[in-house]
């Protein structure tokens, strides 16, 4: 398997993450439920700060 097609794959695992991240984290909130620090991170939020929104 070559690098470029490594690389493609990892850019793709990554936005499916962010993807799947950004779901979660709507719903959450959605559902008036904290989201949570790995789906937070996920998507570059501090944690700390999201706690002081709303």
């Amino acid at each position: 398997m070559s690098v470029q097609s490594k690389s493609r794959r990892g850019i793709i695992s990554r936005a499916f993450a962010v993807m799947g991240a950004a779901i979660s984290v709507s719903a959450a909130v959605e559902n008036h439920r904290r989201p949570s620090h790995r789906d937070l991170n996920t998507l570059g939020i501090d944690p700390k700060a999201f706690d002081r929104l709303g």
